[in-house]
């Protein structure tokens, strides 16, 4: 069995890939960057060391490197002949990497491949099967895109190595939906440490709105506090207080939404705060807080729960201070950083809320994301 997987960091070797590795695929990861696929065109192996209650060490092998940019040719005929494509780049990258696809798509013949994209937002696979089909709607029965939920946490590595550290914990979920219906000719594809489940919404919306909004509260409340780790934000009581005002108001909506058992969905809370305090697994406030437009957008971790408590008549009162606070994240080397502070001196609130969020103006939450914009465009003296 063959695997392409797109993006070769630290998630793409220490989770997806390990996991694809485990399940007897053969992987070829996919990346731009020269130097990483240099280091795993040259070895035959790399590590993955899992840390906690559960440690152990697992050895990945059978594996090769394409680097897209110097041979997408090379990359288009490895998704050609694959059995199954993933990807972990982020979702402001999936554009990049949809034509090598398509090409990919365009040369394939047999079974269509199945596509999944393991990114920390909702319809991944959704929004790439848009990006590769684009142009090209020919190609549809070529592939089959199925949504997924991903979690697991892993902090900056050696940037010089292979070898990954991460936590030992991990999940999965894969949407059953797209596989073996009356219009698919694809089954599900073999992956043990997976799981397919026939509603992936409230897997992902879980996660995305415990662990991100979580991870996403301390990190900008530790920035704005001048704490440089998450570890080390999460020892302040007031920052504890806030990860937990958010995680207590996602909590109200998940649980109500889809039927999750309180005491079991608490019990998860618990587990993701203790995750973000393993200190085997140091994290910056900075790194986590990178990319903030994006975590500021409509469906992301603050704004998506957010409205939707404001639309069941409910506060979302402390999902609203963590995007205040977010509002002051400022690092000068990320892009999307210093775009945040540029709208914020440039645009009056209602004109970045709605460019910023993308909720519409008569929305019961804009009122208080306005009045959080307004009261961060005001001086602090």
């Amino acid at each position: 069995m063959r695997a392409v997987h797109f993006g070769a960091g630290n998630i793409g070797r220490g989770f997806v890939g390990l996991i694809l590795h485990r399940a007897g695929y053969e992987v070829t990861f996919v990346d731009v960057n020269p130097e990483l696929i240099g280091m795993l065109q040259q070895v035959d192996a790399y590590q993955v060391r899992e840390v906690g209650p559960a440690a152990t060490i697992h050895t990945v092998t059978g594996f090769t490197g394409i680097d897209s940019s110097a041979d997408p040719e090379a990359a288009a005929r490895a998704v050609a002949e694959a059995d199954v494509v993933t990807c972990a780049v982020g979702p402001t990258v999936l554009r990049f990497i949809a034509p090598v696809i398509r090409a990919g798509l365009a040369e394939r013949r047999g079974t269509p491949v199945t596509v999944m994209a393991c990114e920390n937002a909702i319809g991944a696979s959704d929004t790439l099967r848009e990006l590769v089909l684009e142009g090209a709607p020919e190609l549809a029965d070529r592939a089959v895109f199925a949504n997924t939920a991903v979690d697991r946490i892993i902090p900056p590595q050696d940037p010089h190595g292979l070898d990954v550290v991460v936590e030992d914990f991990f999940e999965w979920s894969i949407d059953r939906g797209p596989f073996g219906g009356a219009d698919s000719t694809v089954a599900e594809p073999s992956i043990p440490d997976a799981h397919f489940v026939d509603d992936l919404a409230p897997y992902i919306e879980r996660k995305l709105f415990t662990v991100n909004t979580g991870h996403a509260t301390t990190a900008y409340a530790g920035w704005a506090a001048g704490i440089e780790t998450i570890a080390e934000a999460l020892q302040s009581p007031q920052i504890r207080a806030a990860v937990e005002a958010s995680l207590a108001d996602t909590s109200r909506l998940l649980v109500a939404k889809f039927g999750f058992d309180a005491a079991e969905h608490a019990a998860y809370v618990a587990r993701a705060i203790e995750r973000f305090e393993n200190p085997a697994l140091p994290d910056t406030c900075e790194r986590i807080g990178r990319q903030p437009l994006r975590k500021l957008s409509r469906h992301e971790r603050f704004v998506q729960p957010a409205a939707e408590l404001l639309e069941r008549g409910e506060r979302a009162d402390a999902l609203v201070a963590a995007f205040a606070t977010a509002l002051r994240f400022d690092a000068h080397d990320d892009e999307q950083a210093v775009e945040l502070q540029r709208l914020l001196g440039s645009l009056e609130p209602d004109a970045f809320v709605a460019q910023v969020t993308g909720l519409p103006a008569d929305h019961p939450l804009v009122p208080q994301l306005e009045a959080a914009v307004r009261d961060a465009r005001t001086p602090r003296g």
